[in-house]
């Protein structure tokens, strides 16, 4: 027992030593999106920052596919040494219920760094969807049910998700119509080819501005202030019903707990820079490792609820 505990001493000093170095080497970024997306973008902004931090250059790896989970695998089978990272949003706890063959369980494959962002979602229509307010859209889709059709980009999408959950809590069941990312299913809504989604802001602040698309409610407890005249979810009659598509910075299990302090310790000040600076006490790991288990216990009934599975 001495002698293991000698053994687990030595290796405590060499974590650290290796930590006051780190970083020594450029650290890469695993992205489980497209290139040119919301994520890809909060990513290259997120990794600029902590680069000026750490003194090092960090490069992004774009590897979409299958819902996210090549990407996030890379990131689950590599070297825990503070290298190789991940930045993935609440598809990285709905793949856990979206994949029941998953290769790695989502609650322990990794160590948390931090959030990131917390992006609102917006419920939109065809610019001549008969409803015009929230209340109107509820009773209309609790009329007509399957003959609304409700697009997303892609199964475990943020707009594919919100869409979920605005069909659990209606208890309804609309005709869901899976497309490969948001640009085509904008081009489709004003072209009138669908008739609603739910979709993070950033996608649709244009169209809703420009009266192209009907917008009904933001999915956050606060009104956006580039959108002051859409009233939340709960403002508008449905209640309790809240979204907000979070972004988190993630290591490979193992990593050392010396080096995860100083990748936290890179985002928090990436972050205060920021317009938009995530609160203190959610920038955490250990925030990050709570807000990623309980949206794996959260989306787990809804996700068997719909049957939309991704395998």
């Amino acid at each position: 027992m001495r002698l293991l505990a000698i053994v687990a001493a030595l290796g405590s000093m060499v974590g650290a030593a290796a930590a006051q170095d780190y970083p020594t080497r450029p650290i890469n970024v695993i992205v489980p999106a497209a290139a040119g997306g919301p994520t890809d973008a909060i990513s290259r902004i997120t990794a600029q920052a902590m680069s000026k931090i750490l003194g090092q250059q960090i490069t992004i790896e774009n590897a979409g596919g299958a819902g996210g989970t090549i990407g996030t695998g890379r990131a689950v089978r590599a070297e825990p040494d503070g290298y190789t990272l991940l930045i993935y949003h609440v598809g990285l706890a709905t793949a856990a219920t979206l994949y029941r063959k998953l290769p790695y369980d989502t609650n322990s494959a990794f160590a948390a760094i931090g959030l990131v962002t917390e992006a609102p979602m917006t419920i939109v229509g065809r610019p001549d969807l008969p409803p015009d307010s929230l209340k109107d859209l509820v009773a209309y889709l609790k009329g007509v049910g399957a003959k609304t059709t409700l697009a997303n980009a892609g199964i475990g999408s943020a707009s594919h998700l919100c869409g979920m959950l605005l069909m659990s809590q209606l208890q309804v069941t609309l005709t869901t119509v899976p497309y490969r990312g948001t640009g085509p299913v904008m081009n489709d809504l004003l072209g009138k080819q669908v008739d609603m989604t739910c979709d993070q802001a950033t996608n649709t602040t244009g169209p809703i501005l420009s009266k192209q698309v009907k917008a009904y409610a933001i999915t956050t407890k606060s009104r956006l202030p580039s959108l002051p005249e859409l009233p939340t979810a709960d403002e508008a009659g449905l209640k309790g019903f809240e979204l907000a598509v979070w972004h988190g910075v993630f290591a490979p299990r193992g990593t050392p707990p010396a080096i995860v302090e100083k990748l936290s310790v890179a985002l928090i000040g990436a972050l205060n820079d920021s317009d938009e600076p995530m609160p203190a006490d959610r920038a955490t790991p250990e925030a990050a490792q709570r807000t990623l288990t309980s949206e794996v216990d959260r989306w787990a009934p809804i996700i068997k609820a719909a049957g939309e599975y991704a395998d």
